[in-house]
């Protein structure tokens, strides 16, 4: 792995409300995911993975302490600067937010559509291309409501990586799955990290996938508590 890490946060803080009910969410974070890394990140409901998990996807703006992503410094960065970051990552949630209407490739080519100008040929045979990689090519033509819930989910990985990201952000992707479907979709993320140097960061309650992590963090109170595990 490179010695230049996809993320490296340090001193981060972050706030919600104002005056009297502003509230401190994060406090003093320091975190750095080498690129090609698969890392862990849990903690019990309202530790603040989701909140941490959108500072670092510029999904919210960062008010105090550093936080680079893929070389950028994201506190004090524009509208415009945040978005274009936003288009080189992929995103993955516990809810697959499959569009009910379309097919699985359709779906996977609105993956493709988010940095816009790619030709739609180019886009059918990326989307085919992903949906394969996840074993979904005798899918591809599938409405969701014709698909499983571990099939919905593996069209949602291939609609996060088929744009080839630098950074893979998940929030409790294998939740609503088995056992097998939890552990497809990990593995799988992490093929895609040996192969192409994509690194994760995965927020999870499932214990059945620690065994696959490079390292594991567990926040509490806004807090990094514990680290386990080297990358």
């Amino acid at each position: 792995m490179s010695d230049d890490p996809a993320v490296d946060v340090r001193g981060l803080n972050h706030w919600f409300g104002t005056g009297d009910a502003r509230k401190q969410a994060m406090f003093d974070i320091d975190l750095r995911l080498p690129r090609g890394s698969f890392t862990v990140l849990m903690g019990p409901s309202g530790s603040g993975k989701t909140t941490l998990l959108t500072l670092i996807g510029c999904l919210r703006s960062v008010q105090e302490g550093s936080a680079r992503l893929l070389n950028q410094e994201l506190h004090g960065a524009g509208a415009e600067e945040l978005s274009h970051l936003r288009q080189r990552l992929g995103f993955i949630f516990q809810a697959h937010n499959l569009h009910e209407s379309l097919t699985a490739q359709q779906n996977v080519v609105m993956g493709v559509q988010v940095s816009g100008g790619i030709p739609d040929d180019v886009a059918q045979q990326a989307a085919a291309h992903a949906l394969g990689l996840v074993g979904l090519s005798d899918r591809i033509n599938y409405l969701p409501a014709n698909l499983s819930g571990g099939q919905k989910q593996r069209v949602a990985v291939a609609r996060a990586l088929v744009g080839n990201p630098a950074l893979v952000l998940a929030d409790e992707p294998t939740a609503a799955l088995d056992k097998d479907s939890a552990a497809d979709v990990v593995d799988l993320l992490k093929r895609m990290g040996a192969a192409r140097g994509t690194t994760t960061l995965l927020v999870t309650h499932d214990n059945r996938i620690l065994d696959r992590a490079d390292r594991i963090l567990t926040l509490e109170d806004g807090r990094i508590v514990s680290v386990s595990g080297q990358c």
